[in-house]
């Protein structure tokens, strides 16, 4: 499963996940849309392609993709090799006009995102370390401490990035 920044409305113009599934007819077969508006399908070396349009902004998507012998039989069979090409360039164009962002600049989203996460990671491993080793500091502290690391585990454990000053706050509470 991957998550992909979306460009601000994005979601807006395109009409949500029913938007969505609608884009994915023009690049996938046999679409199928739940009540929720999250739509499967698949085409050529990608078995199984799932995504929708998360409550915070995100493209949410998990694809199966054909491994092994069954990639090998496809890729053998007349026309495999150009039908594989067309399904990454299928799948590439989606991605492009569902989230708004062409491939690098959702690459850089991605280390943006990532960065974050390593910073919040640092913070929280930086504060456990100061409370261990300080003999200055209060208890109140400590606590309020411990409660800013539960807030951001839970936001790291979500998926969601935090923020930067959140990551600041803890840093300077210590």
């Amino acid at each position: 499963m991957e998550r992909f920044e979306v460009k601000r409305g994005i979601i807006k113009s395109m009409g949500g996940n029913a938007g969505l599934a609608r884009l994915a007819t023009q690049h996938f077969n046999d679409v199928e849309v739940n009540a929720d508006g999250v739509f499967t399908a698949s085409f050529a070396i990608l078995t199984r392609v799932t995504a929708e349009y998360t409550e915070d902004g995100k493209l949410q998507v998990d694809v199966e993709q054909m491994k092994g012998d069954d990639l090998s039989n496809f890729l053998s069979q007349d026309g495999g090799r150009e039908n594989a090409m067309q399904a990454r360039s299928r799948w590439s164009i989606f991605l492009d006009e569902a989230t708004g962002y062409s491939a690098k600049q959702r690459g850089d989203k991605a280390k943006e995102q990532a960065k974050k996460f390593s910073k919040a990671r640092s913070a929280i491993k930086m504060a456990h370390k100061s409370i261990e080793m300080s003999s200055t500091v209060t208890q109140e502290t400590i606590d309020k401490a411990h409660q800013m690391i539960a807030e951001l585990e839970e936001m790291i454990e979500s998926g969601t990035a935090p923020s930067e000053g959140r990551v600041k706050k803890l840093n300077d509470l210590l």
